[in-house]
């Protein structure tokens, strides 16, 4: 029997459509929608290299570096940078160029973490042991292994939050029902669109407190807790935790549950830390204007998004992405 060897990389290759834009005058694709199309790439690279079901544990070290404008062919590059038990660390990266030019410049990169599931139990699967096999593939393993200790302390301040205190943080939440084409092939919501919602809850909110068109610029970490499903009710909570100079950093929850057993009894979901900054009609950055937290809650959140600096400051773990591939410029 011959044995087909697996690739541990996948590259999807599409043009961005108009519909697309979230927003009427904005200057491209809206982040959530990158997003969307992050996962589904990871997700083709995580079950091509683990032959069965996969669900996104966490997303990372996301960086938009420029807007894509619709009408630009997309490329997004996807790879295998270390493998656990069951977990796939998967190296992204997203190009784009005009196509009367075709010179492709990148525009978003990020970590997305797969786990692979038994289809008959829902149980976490072995995945086939990933071994680089050049400098280049080593390098990215030793970077994806540099950011473990960052992810378990991350994870652990922000067990120590609170969300449900007296707050005059601005806030926007939004309510819907899940579904149908919102699923994946395993039957649950697909990952990527429920970086969408994030994406436009955290849109929505910064607009209104800014007045001003914004774009997320960074996102440190999108942890999923549980699958969600068709018919779920959906609540996706917006708020900000501090301002500086020009960003604003926000706290976005989503929350879902059976819509007959109400509100309270809607369970955390995606937990997402995003950074937004305000733009003019030329696409320059604008100074944001300044939240000043008063409660009790709201002054241990903007505390709580400086801690998150201060460790990404103290762990400084390696770059996942070399300079520049080959046959793009940065």
């Amino acid at each position: 029997m011959t044995i087909t060897k697996k690739s541990p990389s996948i590259t999807l290759r599409f043009m961005a459509a108009p519909t697309d834009v979230l927003l009427a005058g904005s200057h491209g694709i809206g982040g959530g929608r990158v997003l969307e199309w992050i996962d589904k790439a990871a997700y083709a690279c995580a079950t091509q290299w683990s032959g069965t079901y996969c669900v996104t544990a966490y997303v990372g070290h996301i960086h938009f570096t420029r807007p894509i404008p619709s009408g630009h062919m997309v490329e997004v590059r996807s790879r295998i940078a270390l493998t656990g038990r069951s977990s796939m660390h998967i190296v992204n990266e997203v190009f784009s160029a005009d196509p009367r030019e075709g010179v492709f410049t990148r525009a978003c990169d990020c970590l997305v973490i797969f786990v692979a599931k038994d289809t008959a139990t829902g149980k976490a699967q072995e995945v086939p042991s990933f071994v680089p096999e050049n400098e280049e593939q080593a390098r990215v393993e030793n970077a994806a292994q540099s950011r473990i200790a960052l992810r378990k302390a991350i994870e652990q301040e922000m067990e120590k939050q609170t969300y449900e205190g007296p707050s005059q943080a601005p806030r926007l939440i939004t309510r819907f029902l899940a579904k149908p084409t919102d699923v994946n092939w395993g039957g649950k919501v697909h990952g990527g669109t429920a970086m969408e919602w994030i994406d436009e809850a955290g849109t929505a909110c910064t607009m209104e407190w800014s007045g001003e068109h914004t774009v997320a610029v960074y996102a440190g970490g999108i942890r999923f807790y549980r699958p969600i499903a068709i018919g779920d009710l959906i609540e996706v909570d917006a708020r900000m935790m501090r301002t500086d100079s020009r960003s604003m950093q926000m706290s976005i929850h989503v929350r879902s549950g059976a819509p007959r057993g109400g509100r309270e009894h809607l369970q955390t979901a995606i937990h997402a830390t995003v950074s937004y900054i305000g733009m003019d009609i030329d696409g320059t950055p604008l100074p944001a204007r300044q939240f000043t937290p008063v409660t009790d809650e709201d002054l241990q959140l903007a505390e709580h998004a400086n801690i998150l600096r201060e460790l990404r400051a103290e762990y400084t773990p390696l770059p996942l992405i070399s300079p520049a591939a080959p046959g793009h410029v940065d």
